[in-house]
């Protein structure tokens, strides 16, 4: 069977993760970037063509699925026109930054008959998918409550050297860019969010940000589970923790860690979770780390959807979600 051809748009660090994936499980066609040192380095590096924007990678017939690592504010059009031109996405975190925007990638890609992928490596982290097991399989009995902390360090440099995180337009907001991986956990685990209030503050970052660098949010969902999420990226010098713990009748558990990576504690009526499978380290860009590196399983289902009818692990629709919760928690906080 041939490899699935890939063409990305954005050339930024997270396209970096997903060029080595690609030449791992399928095959890298071309590659684009506004900055043209940008897309020239990672063309070169690949041996691939390079081009400075969308529309000339578009022209290329011979791919069958477009990655879209832009900043967050253009992945709405970025993936609309791909999928117009004929190909599949496969679309970064966040899906976009407004439902609205989100619900016409999901009525382009039907209309296109196309597939639409949402990048949301932490369900494949191991501790996550154990936890996941068990609350589908009713081993929690009823869910009372879960939290959600998120104490990362995103300095003054982070903002600096990027020339759109810390902005409304292209960024968004520290939930949209740093957290929306476990917001997007939330609505997995427990399901949707019918209420939100919320707090948020810019201590560190007033010089370099548009939005909050801390928030603290109480949650209800539909089903009546209630939840808090504290996050900020103030923590000193480093990533001290991303963790979720979850209350059940029959069972209470924490998975921690910098990155949702071990389980802390865990205390069941029946079995407890075993021995996690190993997984994969952080990902690594330079002074700091991001969410554990699962683009791999990323690709693997992708290959899996498209060659052997498999089962989409993360669809549009479920990348909506995520976007409706944050914008919930941000119109709460904002009045």
């Amino acid at each position: 069977m041939d490899k699935i051809r890939v063409g990305i748009i954005g050339c930024g660090r997270i396209a970096q993760r997903h060029a080595k994936h690609i030449q791992n499980l399928a095959r890298l066609m071309a590659v684009c970037d506004v900055n043209e040192e940008r897309a020239q380095e990672l063309g070169e590096a690949y041996d691939v063509p390079f081009f400075t924007s969308a529309d000339e990678l578009l022209k290329n017939e011979e791919m069958d699925v477009v990655a879209v690592c832009s900043p967050n504010g253009l992945h709405a059009a970025h993936t609309i026109d791909s999928l117009n031109a004929g190909f599949h996405v496969l679309c970064e975190k966040p899906m976009a930054l407004s439902s609205s925007d989100c619900e016409e990638m999901i009525k382009t890609a039907e209309r296109c008959n196309k597939r639409l992928f949402i990048v949301k490596q932490n369900r494949f982290n191991p501790a996550i998918e154990a936890v996941k097991e068990k609350i589908d399989a009713g081993d929690f009995g009823r869910i009372y409550s879960i939290q959600l902390n998120c104490f990362w360090n995103r300095n003054f440099d982070y903002y600096k050297k990027s020339d759109w995180k810390g902005t409304k337009n292209l960024d968004g907001g520290t939930l949209f860019t740093q957290f929306s991986h476990f917001i997007d956990l939330l609505y997995w685990m427990i399901g949707d969010v019918e209420e939100a209030s919320a707090m948020i503050e810019n201590y560190a970052h007033k010089e370099i940000i548009e939005f909050e660098d801390t928030g603290v949010v109480s949650l209800k969902f539909k089903n009546g589970v209630l939840g808090t999420i504290n996050y900020t990226v103030n923590s000193f010098a480093k990533n001290m923790e991303g963790s979720i713990t979850i209350f059940g009748e029959k069972g209470t558990v924490k998975v921690g860690g910098q990155y949702l990576n071990k389980l802390d504690y865990q205390s069941f009526e029946g079995e407890e979770i075993g021995e996690l499978r190993a997984g994969n380290p952080a990902n690594e860009y330079g002074e700091y780390q991001g969410s554990m590196s699962n683009h791999d399983r990323v690709y693997e289902n992708l290959i899996d959807v498209l060659q052997k009818g498999g089962s989409i692990a993360t669809n549009g629709l479920e990348g909506l979600k995520t976007v409706e919760i944050i914008e919930k928690i941000y119109k709460a906080a904002n009045g």
